[in-house]
């Protein structure tokens, strides 16, 4: 038998949930509480999943005029972490009838050309990554509402900024060192100008200062497993005392700092330890498994998305960083005694 064509609307929505249209409405749109019970909403949803109604959002976007779509701006898409935070942002978005555009800035060769005719006219607000940030005037996004990610909150761009708490990450890294007995360490920096691997320098050196007879030596490569293999070799060859402990900002640094060691015939973690900071799925396909700072990518998404909708609904964002989590594993041990 034939399957009718006809798509399911907001009144067989009503009738199978036993309310008016004018309740669908204010359940779909987001806007029944105080108006609607918790029950009828629920009972409103229930009915839409099961009949598969999708609301016209053209008719509805020119009701409200808006648009309900939202660009993410990333850097270049090298690592699954900024898969996990458009994620979380799609997430929430679609919870509230948003759509979420992913718009990466290639590392390179500058920004993208705007993928929109006008980004004010086609888009309710931006969510963008400082790494990212030299896209931002490209598409004109830095004139809608924006929301910033991995920014320093006291020069911010947006209307909003939302942090990892990487000074924490970086704290409990050097602590979880310090505590092993290492005192001289290689700093495996990201060659990227933004505020977060300022942050991660920033940190380091001071815990590492702060206890006497350290020692701290820094090498810059782009994040790529290559260019970080080329770096940490340089530097574990260059004269003086080898460093025990190799620090990296991100773990696919760590993963070509682990290349150098083992070229230059050193072992993991007898002859050197190693940390990351991302918590990559490559942190647990390299061996021994690496030492690392675990970043929830798809909350800092979600947070994202969620101060976003506050600075488009006049709310104040929700505030505090994302709470990190130091992950050991096989790749750290006290330094050996030769």
């Amino acid at each position: 038998m034939a399957r009718a064509s006809t798509r399911p609307t907001s009144r067989d929505v009503a009738q199978a949930a036993g309310v008016s249209q004018a309740a669908v409405s204010l359940v779909l749109g987001d806007k029944w509480r105080g108006r609607v019970s918790q029950a009828t909403a629920e009972r409103v949803r229930e009915a839409a999943r099961e009949l598969g109604y999708r609301p016209n959002l053209a008719a509805r976007n020119l009701r409200l005029g808006r648009t309900r779509t939202v660009l993410l701006v990333v850097p270049a898409l090298t690592t699954e972490f900024f898969a996990g935070v458009y994620t979380g942002a799609a997430r929430v978005a679609a919870e509230h009838g948003f759509g979420v555009v992913l718009y990466p800035s290639p590392e390179g060769i500058g920004p993208a050309r705007d993928p929109f005719a006008s980004a004010q006219a086609a888009l309710d607000g931006v969510i963008a990554s400082s790494m990212a940030a030299d896209a931002l005037t490209a598409i004109r996004g830095d004139q809608l509402p924006l929301v910033m990610l991995d920014s320093d909150p006291s020069g911010s761009l947006g209307a909003a900024t939302v942090n990892l708490d990487i000074t924490d990450g970086v704290r409990q890294v050097a602590e979880h060192l310090l505590g092993l007995g290492h005192r001289h360490f290689l700093h495996l920096a990201a060659d990227i100008a933004s505020w977060t691997f300022e942050v991660r320098a920033r940190e380091l050196a001071n815990r590492v200062g702060a206890v006497p007879g350290t020692s701290i030596r820094t090498a810059h490569a782009p994040i790529t497993i290559e260019d970080a293999l080329t770096a940490a070799g340089a530097a574990l060859s260059a004269p003086g005392p080898r460093p025990t402990a190799l620090v990296c900002d991100d773990d696919k640094l760590a993963a070509g700092a682990y290349k150098a060691v083992r070229r230059l015939g050193l072992r993991i973690p007898d002859d050197i330890s190693v940390t990351g900071l991302d918590d990559l799925a490559l942190a647990t396909a390299i061996d021994p498994e690496l030492t690392t700072v675990r970043l929830d990518a798809e909350l800092f998404g979600e947070r994202g998305m969620q101060a976003l909708l506050a600075v488009l609904e006049g709310r104040t964002p929700e505030a505090g960083d994302i709470p990190v989590e130091l992950v050991v594993r096989g790749s750290t041990a006290p330094p050996s005694a030769s």
